[in-house]
């Protein structure tokens, strides 16, 4: 059964950046251990995660099957939060994309991006893949956030933020991502969770008993 999406209860700010020196590319390295994979760090249950991938496989899909080759569309899952970016060739296509992502099972929210132009090139497909990449290096370089809480995608130079994250975050990744060159512009589409909500998402240091210490003094 299809589910109803909304507008509402979603932020989303528009930032303008100025172009910055890329960091150099880091091992994907955090307070001194290797990060263990998404699972670590993201925030949403790892049945969201399951049903935000099969939201851009059915959205593809069926976005596909509608427009045929008239257009470039991309798809983004979020906890279930839909972004649409690319180009298509008239006004009436953006709507018909809508549309069809509307009725994907599980899309509670539609963020429609889409430009009414002419096909981006390849050149510029790969710039802003490799500027996607750069800002993931760059989140990765920053000790001071977890990287995998935050889902990038980069469109004719605008790149697009996703996640749930604190005030703090969201205000320290957006420095990092505008500082990262090849970003023009930053589009904040996050859901925010207080530093308590946060705290209790980390994993907790295991207690030691005095038992188990004097066995590893001994």
């Amino acid at each position: 059964m299809n589910m109803p999406f909304r507008r509402t209860g979603l932020t989303l700010l528009v930032l303008a950046s100025t172009l910055g020196t890329l960091t150099a590319c880091m091992p994907l390295m955090m307070g001194g251990a290797v990060v263990g994979g998404m699972v670590a760090t993201d925030r949403r249950t790892s049945g969201t995660v399951l049903e935000d991938e099969g939201i851009e496989i059915r959205a593809k899909s069926r976005i596909g099957d509608s427009l045929g080759d008239r257009g470039h569309v991309n798809v983004t899952s979020y906890n279930r939060q839909l972004l649409i970016t690319g180009e298509v060739p008239s006004a009436q296509d953006k709507q018909l994309v809508e549309q069809v992502a509307a009725g994907v099972d599980n899309v509670r929210n539609i963020v429609n991006e889409l430009a009414v132009m002419g096909n981006t090139t390849f050149t510029q497909r790969s710039s802003d893949a490799l500027v996607t990449s750069r800002v993931k290096a760059n989140l990765v370089d920053a000790k001071d956030l977890f990287a995998n809480a935050f889902k990038i995608t980069t469109e004719r130079g605008t790149t697009y933020v996703m996640g749930r994250v604190t005030q703090r975050e969201a205000k320290r990744a957006t420095e990092v991502i505008s500082g990262t060159s090849g970003v023009l512009r930053v589009v904040r589409m996050l859901e925010y969770i207080s530093e308590d909500e946060l705290a209790r998402t980390l994993p907790q240091p295991s207690a030691e008993t005095p038992e188990s210490s004097a066995r590893v003094k001994n």
